[in-house]
């Protein structure tokens, strides 16, 4: 099954949880697909660094794993290339514990034999999510003062992987 355009699960809003009295083993998520992203932390742990930037989210969103895995990615990348992975320390503050849900209509000639339609409509898990407040931190990157412009540069590119706008807030 192929993935489906990120602007349809963007919007924040609160999931339906079904709960079901007669049976209560139907009330839950199963085969929750596992997070695509792996590393939450990369670089150098142990150093102190002078210099703490930040990747702020501008709006509230819900951002797919795998638009986060891709902005680490790259971010990571960068900075392996260009200061090498004990020169910088990159942190990503959120976990996406959002399951996200599909229900696949069955359509075609003949499908009404074995659609329920939307009698049954809780759908199957398809991913993961990670819902962002306004404001709120998502990635965290501490380089030395000289390697500014560098750590600006990749957390501007991982800003490009991601569905909002973003600020970088400098410390």
């Amino acid at each position: 099954m192929t993935l489906r355009p990120g602007r349809t699960v963007r919007t924040l809003k609160r999931p339906y949880t079904r709960v079901s009295q007669k049976k209560p083993k139907l009330s839950y998520v199963v085969g929750v697909p596992f997070v695509k992203i792996h590393i939450f932390e990369m670089g150098n742990k142990n150093k102190e660094f002078d210099t703490t930037l930040w990747l702020i989210s501008e709006h509230a969103i819900q951002i797919r794993d795998n638009a986060l895995e891709a902005a680490r990615i790259v971010s990571n990348k960068l900075l392996e290339k260009v200061l090498s992975p004990e020169n910088f320390f990159m942190k990503v503050l959120v976990f996406p514990h959002q399951i996200l849900r599909e229900h696949s209509m069955a359509c075609g000639a003949g499908a009404d034999r074995f659609s329920s339609g939307m009698s049954h409509s809780f759908g199957k898990p398809v991913g993961r999510a990670v819902q962002i407040r306004a404001n709120q931190e998502m990635f965290v990157l501490k380089v030395d003062k000289k390697d500014l412009e560098v750590a600006k540069k990749a957390l501007k590119r991982a800003q490009l992987k991601l569905p909002t706008s973003c600020k970088i807030k400098i410390e």
